[in-house]
């Protein structure tokens, strides 16, 4: 038995593909019947996703593709206009920001990151 069956859960990434502080591993979304991109990292060993979208502005935050820590690998830096986020929360910690990011369910397991649909979140039909 390789872990619960459910279909809300979907293969994201490999573990290792997740380095502490490093680079992310994006992937798309349907947030609220909108298209969105998404990203995982890792931070202090757990990794946690968001939705790509600052909260100051609904922008994208990368200031390079999958590049979302700051240069000391304890912020998520949104490259517009500065604004910081706790990578384990998702939560504002300085800058311009109202709120926190959307925060993505994730579960890891035998060697695979997977992230969790809702009801407002679901995988792009192809």
């Amino acid at each position: 038995m390789s872990g619960p069956s459910d279909d809300s859960l979907h293969p994201l990434c490999n573990s290792g593909d997740l380095q502490n502080g490093g680079r992310a591993v994006s992937f798309d979304v349907v947030y609220g019947g909108q298209t969105c991109r998404a990203f995982a990292v890792r931070y202090l060993g757990q990794a946690h996703a968001y939705l790509n979208r600052c909260a100051h502005v609904a922008m994208e935050m990368d200031w390079q593709p999958d590049r979302f820590f700051d240069d000391t690998g304890r912020w998520l830096l949104c490259a517009t206009h500065g604004a910081t986020y706790a990578p384990d929360t998702g939560a504002c910690s300085g800058g311009p920001c109202r709120g926190g990011l959307v925060k993505i369910e994730l579960l890891e397991q035998g060697g695979v990151v997977h992230w969790r649909s809702q009801y407002n979140l679901q995988p792009l039909a192809f």
